[in-house]
């Protein structure tokens, strides 16, 4: 019972381990647009290593219903009314999401309107739709904190 209790939360680990890549929409201009915008990870979207085809990717609301405690925690950071499932549908990746709900708590910012700066017919990357939202917010500083949050709360979920 312990050894499959282990393999589990290693998959969950691996599973996760690439929604690390922050990947950004959109332009790289700006502060916090160019250091993190790489693609997100075969990993991030579900995949193994062996390259799996593309209806094979789980999207970050797709994981976000396999991990609930992660879910969970996300839930108390929305909007009223907003499921963790809805926030993070048409995001890159499950990290893209994480920060930038977390931008949206910790600046005060609509996560609707960071949302649709995001994930719109322009996507902009998350340091870029900060400055338009906020103009006045160090950018650059605040996608490096939402992007540790992030982290720190996917691996929390994960163990």
């Amino acid at each position: 019972m312990r050894t499959s209790s282990f393999v589990r939360k290693m998959g969950v680990l691996l599973l996760m381990g690439g929604t690390f890549c922050y990947g950004q929409h959109g332009a790289s201009s700006g502060a916090g647009g160019g250091h993190m915008n790489a693609a997100p990870s075969a990993a991030a979207n579900g995949s193994s290593h062996g390259g799996a085809s593309q209806s094979q990717k789980r999207t970050p609301d797709q994981l976000l219903d396999q991990n609930k405690k992660l879910s969970a925690n996300l839930q108390k950071l929305l909007p009223e009314g907003m499921t963790t499932q809805q926030a993070c549908s048409g995001f890159k990746n499950l990290g893209q999401c994480v920060a930038a709900i977390h931008v949206s708590n910790n600046l005060g910012i609509s996560f609707t309107d960071l949302k649709a700066k995001m994930t719109g017919s322009s996507p902009e990357s998350l340091g870029k739709a900060i400055q338009d939202l906020k103009p006045t917010a160090n950018a650059k500083a605040e996608v490096k904190k939402a992007n540790t949050q992030a982290k720190s709360d996917m691996n929390d979920s994960a163990s």
